[in-house]
């Protein structure tokens, strides 16, 4: 089907208290999304600059956002941080950047990773459709010079905006910058939101939106966040996955510190992978770009359909890990083990796998559904069979049973195993209901649900989970009281 060019010049819709795009709210709906739609084909503008300069902070602004952390430790950003959002009126992907920074100290580790994130950044900036310099007003430093003598060749690309100018502060050490070659220079303020609208007005000047093209909310890709401790193979997963560099590897411990977002096309569907950063015990975080790095990749799980949960096959499961998974076992999300570095295992046999697979669900009596898979992410073994259990949770997260056919099956439920019944212990179960899909939840309707055993809950549950082909999902059964029959009730009988 032929995707129909959007028409731009459309009213936008009246302000909500909250919209909602990909999963991501957004509280400021001056540039607002329609939370019905998603865009293809958007240009991408890419915010550049050495650390500390305020590229966070813009990118936030920009994507009426707090997806980028921001920090006055510089080099916080190390991974591109991606957004869709709405500039100047128009659909754009914008990507935040690590701080272009020099290295000195060649033996330092720091230093490595400093090189890893300016070649990342130049790799954005080299795929860009505009590119957005971003400069500090208060000093030109050797960093923002070596930079410059970067962007002569994307000049035609290059956008330049001086930062933290509010109120006409600092706008005369400002125009220094004018003696690299600038035809025009914004004085902005990205913490105060001073010349934000003439900016966004120039980063999308000149831009081409004739391939632009929108689609439906059923078109939405499936989202996959990746969690675990640092170190276990999570950007390397991420990074064979979407066939890209996305995201810096390195066994440095705590690289990723943003969500990196990355996509890709498996078995017809589209596929959007959500890197986070490794999450350590609370006692173990000691610096606060850790501490908002660990509740961003939290806050995922709001966001995700399935969360692929990596462990070290050598270590195994951690108590953070079984707190995570807890955390998403609430969300009912859909749950993949996934034990990391299986090439590593001397004894990688079946045998090896089923002891690990016991010792699991030993730790997780009531997830012994939940699929458990083993892979080497960095030679790419086991990844096939991994992507096709995600496609069967997501099947089983969006399946929707008709009612008619739920009671039926009820029916035959309370035949093959009757509700207790005794003088402390007596109600009558009436109907059931699936009232939502991704998470799994169903009502169901008794005479006195206070009365109704946990135990009786867990053997409907059971039967919902295997007899209706939720058999690797969580599902949620909430009891209500109603002394109606289903079968009795106005909208049943018309």
């Amino acid at each position: 089907m032929k995707k129909k060019k959007p028409d731009f010049s459309k009213p936008k819709p009246e302000p909500k208290e909250e919209v909602v795009k990909d999963g991501i709210p957004r509280e400021d709906s001056s540039q607002q999304f329609y939370s019905d739609k998603i865009y293809f084909n958007l240009p991408l503008i890419v915010i550049a600059g050495r650390p500390n300069v305020g590229k966070s902070t813009l990118f936030n602004a920009l994507t009426h956002t707090k997806r980028a952390i921001t920090d006055p430790t510089p080099g916080v950003t190390r991974d591109p941080v991606e957004g869709t959002c709405f500039i100047a009126g128009k659909p754009v992907h914008l990507v935040d950047t690590g701080g272009y920074k020099l290295t000195r100290d060649f033996t330092s580790r720091e230093s490595e990773m400093d090189d890893l994130v300016v070649e990342k950044t130049m790799e954005m900036v080299r795929k860009a459709d505009r590119i957005l310099l971003l400069l500090d007003a208060t000093e030109i430093t050797t960093e923002d010079e070596e930079l410059l003598s970067q962007m002569r060749p994307y000049w035609n690309k290059v956008v330049g905006a001086v930062n933290k100018t509010e109120g006409g502060k600092n706008e005369e050490l400002a125009y220094n910058y004018m003696k690299y070659g600038f035809k025009n220079l914004i004085f902005i303020s990205a913490t105060h939101g001073d010349n934000i609208p003439a900016l966004s007005q120039a980063l999308i000047d000149g831009i081409d939106f004739s391939r632009v093209t929108e689609g439906s909310e059923e078109e939405l890709p499936i989202r996959i966040a990746i969690l675990g401790k640092p170190n276990t193979g999570k950007s390397t997963l991420s990074n064979a996955l979407t066939h890209t560099q996305a995201s810096i590897v390195s066994d440095y411990a705590g690289t990723t510190r943003d969500v990196v977002e990355g996509s890709f096309r498996y078995n017809g569907k589209d596929i959007q992978i959500l890197d986070t950063a490794g999450i350590r015990r609370k006692k173990k975080v000691s610096e606060n770009v850790e501490y908002y790095s660990v509740n961003r990749a939290i806050k995922t799980l709001d966001e995700c359909d399935i969360m692929f949960l990596m462990m070290d096959a050598k270590d195994g499961l951690t108590e953070q890990d079984k707190k995570i998974t807890s955390l998403a076992y609430e969300r009912g999300r859909g749950i993949i083990f996934i034990l990391n570095k299986w090439d590593t295992v001397e004894d990688g046999s079946r045998k090896a796998f089923k002891q690990i697979e016991e010792y699991i669900h030993t730790m997780f009596g009531h997830m012994k559904w939940a699929p458990i898979v083993a892979i080497s992410a960095k030679n790419e073994d086991g990844i096939k069979n991994l992507m096709d259990t995600a496609l069967t949770l997501y099947e089983q997260l969006n399946r929707k049973i008709d009612t008619a056919a739920l009671n039926l099956a009820l029916k035959d439920w309370l035949f093959k195993y009757p509700p207790p019944a005794t003088k402390a212990i007596h109600f009558k179960v009436r109907y059931i209901t699936q009232v939502s899909s991704n998470p799994v939840k169903f009502l169901i309707f008794a005479t006195r649900p206070d009365n109704v055993p946990e135990s009786y809950v867990t053997y409907l549950k059971n039967r919902v989970r295997e007899d209706l082909g939720f058999d690797q999902i969580p599902v949620q059964i909430e009891m209500k009281a109603s002394r109606q029959k289903w079968q009795d009730r106005p909208e049943v009988n018309g």
